[in-house]
């Protein structure tokens, strides 16, 4: 982060740090946090700390085009090919970003916002009452149990229970 925009996120925290009565300790912790924040949506940066774990490394030329060992093109064809691969990768992205970028923005967002309204609204309260009806089912298969289960295995137990095994090997 630059000096200046340093002095920006100072600047615009002024007022909320002013407010605070807080140790100059948990001032600074603020300070810092608020410019990790600020950091992370930055025009330059780009990139969440939080990237796609499944994209484990860049794409590179070599990646794809790659010539084994004894077999080589000329050099200048080499170069080419690269700054051509690379060129075009870059400025093809930049294409699809300008024209894709904003309306999957947008989708992604309403797609999102309709799975939070759902899981707040309609999954987490279903699972709630779920739950609650569940409890008077549990008591009732619980009395059953303490009832009529526990006697019968009780008893199968007892009768089990005095069953000796001798083994004795003859010879």
């Amino acid at each position: 982060m630059q000096q200046s925009e340093v002095t920006q996120v100072l600047a615009s925290l002024d007022s909320e740090l002013c407010m605070c009565t807080c140790t100059h300790t948990h001032m600074y912790a603020h300070i810092l946090t608020c410019m990790h924040t600020y950091s992370h949506v930055h025009a330059h940066t780009h990139t969440h700390t939080h990237t796609i774990k499944f994209i484990s490394r860049n794409i590179d030329f070599e990646d794809v085009i790659a010539e084994p060992e004894g077999t080589h093109s000329f050099d200048g064809i080499w170069k080419a090919s690269f700054t051509t691969f690379t060129v075009t990768k870059y400025w093809f992205y930049r294409l699809l970003s300008t024209i894709f970028g904003i309306p999957m923005a947008l989708i992604w967002g309403i797609y999102f916002a309709i799975l939070s309204f759902l899981h707040i609204w309609a999954v987490v309260p279903c699972i709630k009452s779920f739950l609650i009806e569940i409890q008077c089912i549990s008591r009732v298969y619980s009395i059953y149990v303490h009832t009529f289960c526990d006697p019968l295995f009780e008893a199968i137990g007892k009768i089990f229970s005095n069953i000796r095994i001798n083994m004795q090997k003859e010879i």
